[in-house]
């Protein structure tokens, strides 16, 4: 998940304002991308299913326009590879996975399609629109259908084949989300295990290919379809006196982590802890049989808002999901551990001291704490030799949170002289920076920034 530092009402509002304004495009379900990114040394982001099986939906451009402009969310996720929703998010930044529908996966085994499915649904569209992953089907195992399930890891590999030859597989990551049907034990979590027969023949192959394309196993977990009205708490977030697995002596809180760790238990049984999970999507019904319990309007609100609280409070703890080689599982680990190895990266800042010379280096700060001695202002800056590539996201990155951030290196702005990515990144980088608690991971970057104590203002150019 690509948590930002933000705080937790902000973010919850945030969140709120969009379900409210595009509930019928299903964005009460969430998409929680663990692997796109690992900015200011928190892994993942947050954003939504964007789904078009309604009526009186607003435009793509407005939809792309209001979450550039009016939220946080930097990942969205289609169901289809829908041209017009495709050309809305160009030159936004925002992170795109597109889909390809359960009966196209046998077409995909031939080589040809694949290329040609390329060439019509993705080329025209790249570099414009950020398409980051293509999903390959949607829950193939648990449809059962020998066919679509034999086709599913080949297709797979074909249309990976095909990125490869186009020289997108780099930028595009190829995956397939899971429903929790393909498990056959789950409770207590470290006794997860896949369904005999599937295992070895096809996720067995499959996460084998993910760790061969470093791409992540998907999956789509619905606390919904595991509750009683005896665990409505645990289910959506509520205090509750907590699950103990015996076997680790964990205690789950919530339903969700617990059915995240029992996927993870199950790759692990197969050999494979190293690859990331992310989670597809997940929420709350909001209609339902008049005699269930907990399911209304109310309780998919409080839902989607208990998960994003749960997922902000590991951030202001400074905790990240990794997928964790022990028998722990998927569990939250703090950076505040390796601390003294963040601090020791001895990294050089380039900066611009004025809009007509070249960038010079600015001496690195290795601060004894997270904030640096009380008292003193430090910036965020491009380190040297830092990838103009990875510069470039950066803005990207800052600017879909908060274009605010980025209004003075718009043109006509006060820093937009020097015209250049560098420079550009610079000020955005220190602007999201200045903007958090100004902790050391706050100007990560994928270890493309550095703290200085070198102010770089420049003429009316003030950082």
């Amino acid at each position: 998940m690509q948590y930002n530092s933000q705080s937790s009402p902000l973010l919850t509002t945030t969140m709120e304002k969009a379900f409210a304004r595009f509930s019928a495009s299903t964005i009460t379900t969430i998409l929680l991308l663990v692997c796109i990114f690992n900015i200011l040394g928190v892994e993942g982001s947050i954003g939504v299913n964007y789904g078009t099986v309604a009526n009186n939906l607003p435009p793509p451009a407005q939809v792309a326009h209001f979450l550039l402009e009016s939220t946080i969310i930097n990942h969205v996720r289609l169901f289809d590879a829908n041209a017009e929703i495709l050309r809305a998010f160009a030159h936004t930044g925002i992170a795109v996975t597109i889909s390809v529908p359960n009966d196209q996966i046998p077409h995909l085994t031939k080589l040809g399609f694949a290329q040609e499915w390329l060439k019509s649904n993705v080329q025209p569209y790249v570099p414009a629109t950020n398409i980051v992953r293509i999903l390959v089907g949607n829950e193939v195992i648990s449809t059962t259908n020998k066919l679509l399930v034999g086709s599913l890891v080949p297709a797979m590999q074909t249309l990976h084949t095909a990125l490869v030859g186009a020289s997108l597989d780099r930028r595009i990551k190829i995956s397939t989300p899971h429903s929790l049907g393909i498990l056959s034990s789950s409770s207590p979590p470290s006794t997860g295990k896949f369904r005999q027969g599937y295992d070895t023949h096809v996720l067995k192959p499959l996460l084998s290919f993910l760790r061969a394309t470093n791409s992540p196993f998907m999956i789509n977990p619905y606390p919904f379809f595991g509750y009683s009205p005896d665990t409505l708490d645990y289910a959506l977030f509520r205090p509750n006196s907590g699950v103990l697995d015996e076997n680790t002596k964990l205690s789950y809180t919530n339903m969700l982590d617990g059915q995240l760790d029992a996927v993870f238990s199950a790759m692990k049984l197969l050999g494979f802890t190293d690859i990331e999970i992310v989670i597809a999507e997940t929420g709350w019904p909001s209609q339902g049989d008049p005699s269930q319990v907990g399911v209304d309007a109310e309780s998919a609100a409080e839902y989607n808002r208990n998960l994003m609280q749960h997922v902000t409070a590991y951030l202001r703890e400074e905790f990240r999901i990794v997928p964790a080689g022990h028998d722990s599982g998927v569990r939250y680990w703090n950076p505040k551990a390796n601390a003294s190895e963040t601090l020791s990266w001895q990294a050089k800042s380039s900066i611009p001291t004025n809009p007509s010379t070249a960038p010079v280096a600015a001496p690195p700060v290795i601060s004894p704490g997270p904030e640096g001695p009380k008292g003193k202002k430090y910036w965020c800056l491009p380190k040297t030799g830092a990838d103009v590539e990875a510069l470039q996201r950066n803005i990207d990155y800052v600017c879909g949170l908060n274009m605010q951030y980025c209004a003075p290196i718009q043109e006509g702005g006060k820093c937009f002289l020097p015209n250049t990515v560098r420079a550009h990144a610079a000020f955005a980088m220190n602007a999201y920076y200045q903007g958090t608690a100004k902790n050391v991971y706050d100007c990560n970057f994928e270890q493309t920034g550095a703290i200085s104590n070198v102010d770089p203002s420049y003429g009316n150019c003030k950082y």
